[in-house]
C-alpha cells in the first residue's frame, strides 16, 4: 500500500512559552507522543526552529516558527469516494460516505474527503465538517465571496440542517425538543470530551419520529445551534443513543465501560438536507442527499 508525502507541521510560539526547551515544549504541546518519542524524531533531524535544525535543549523565544517535518506514513483505509449532488461557479455539494474523515487530522491526510474534492475542484473550500462516521451533505464554496457569504449565514442559523438519524428503542414521544447543554466533561482515555453538561453552551434540537421499529427508532433531526457531536449527544439525552455510537450513552454522558473516542464510527447518523439563499442568485436552494438503506423507511411516506 502506498505511503502519502508527508506533511510539516508549523506552530508560532506565543508568549506563554517563552523560555521553554523545545523538547518540552513539543511533549507537552503534542500529548500523542512521549518526550522519548519526540527525542528521537529531533535526533533524525524532524524538528526545526525557524529553519534550523534542533536538538532539543533550545530555548523558545516568542515569534519563532517551530517545525515537524512528518515522514511519509500508510493511512488507515476508508472510502475513498463521494457523491456530487450540486455543481455550479459558487457552490460544490457532495455526497461524504460515512467513514471518511472531511478533514485531515488523527493521522488522515490524503483520505479525506477534502483531498479527493480538491483533486477535481482545487479551489473548494468545506462550510462545514460532518465527523467521520457521519455520511451525508458536506458544502463547499468555489469563491471567496461565496464563503464569506455561506459562512455569515451558517453563523446567524440562516442554514436548515436536517438529519436522519437512528436511535435505540422505540420513542414514547413523536417530537423531542432537547436542550441539553453541551460543553466539556471529563473522559478516561482524553481527558475530557464534548457531553451533555449543566455548565456547557445553550444547544437546540428538534428530533421527530420517522418510523418505530422493533427495538429501534428512525428521526429526523433538525439542528438549531451547531455544538461538536450534537446530535449523538442529544438522542442520548433523550435516551435514544445512536444505534452502534461507540461514545454516548443514555444520558448524553461517555459510556462508563470501554469508552469509545469522538472520531470512532459504528453509528448510524446522515445529513440528509440542507436549504438556504444562493450566494450568487438569492433563491433558495435545497439540496438532499440519499440516505442509506439503514435510514430509509419501509414504508416511504
Amino acid at each position: 500500500m502506498a505511503l502519502n508525502g508527508g506533511y510539516t507541521y508549523r506552530e508560532q510560539i506565543g508568549p506563554a512559552q517563552r523560555g521553554q526547551r523545545v523538547l518540552d515544549y513539543l511533549s507537552g504541546r503534542y500529548a500523542h507522543s512521549d518526550s522519548g518519542t519526540w527525542q528521537a524524531r529531533l535526533d533524525l533531524g524532524e524538528v526545526t526552529v525557524n529553519g534550523l535544525r534542533a536538538s532539543g535543549g533550545e530555548r523558545l523565544r516568542p515569534g519563532q516558527t517551530v517545525s515537524w517535518q512528518r515522514p511519509p506514513w500508510q493511512e488507515e483505509m476508508v472510502p475513498l469516494r463521494f457523491g456530487l449532488l450540486h455543481q455550479d461557479a459558487e457552490l460544490l455539494a457532495v455526497a461524504k460516505p460515512g467513514g471518511l474523515p472531511t478533514l485531515p487530522g488523527g493521522g488522515f491526510l490524503t483520505h479525506t474527503l477534502l483531498h479527493l474534492v480538491r483533486q477535481q475542484f482545487p479551489e473548494a473550500s468545506p462550510l462545514h465538517r460532518l465527523g467521520r462516521g457521519t455520511s451525508g451533505l458536506v458544502l463547499f464554496a468555489r469563491t471567496p465571496a461565496s464563503a464569506a457569504s455561506l459562512s455569515a449565514a451558517w453563523r446567524e442559523h440562516q442554514v436548515g440542517k436536517r438529519y436522519l438519524a437512528l436511535g435505540e428503542g422505540r420513542a414514547h414521544q413523536d417530537e423531542y425538543d432537547i436542550r441539553a447543554a453541551i460543553g466539556p466533561v471529563p473522559h478516561p482515555r482524553l481527558g475530557e470530551v464534548w457531553a451533555a453538561s449543566p455548565t456547557g453552551k445553550p444547544s437546540h434540537s428538534r428530533a421527530r419520529v420517522l418510523e418505530r421499529r422493533e427495538v429501534q427508532t428512525l428521526f429526523e433531526v433538525d439542528i438549531r445551534t451547531g455544538r461538536p457531536h450534537q446530535i449523538r449527544i442529544h438522542l442520548a439525552w433523550a435516551g435514544h443513543p445512536l444505534v452502534g455510537d461507540p461514545l454516548y450513552g443514555v444520558g448524553g454522558l461517555p459510556l462508563s465501560e470501554l469508552p469509545g473516542l469522538p472520531g470512532d464510527g459504528g453509528y448510524w447518523l446522515h445529513s440528509h438536507r440542507l436549504h438556504f439563499r444562493h450566494p450568487g442568485s438569492g433563491q433558495t436552494l435545497e439540496l438532499v442527499a440519499p440516505p442509506p438503506p439503514e435510514l430509509e423507511r419501509s414504508e416511504p411516506g
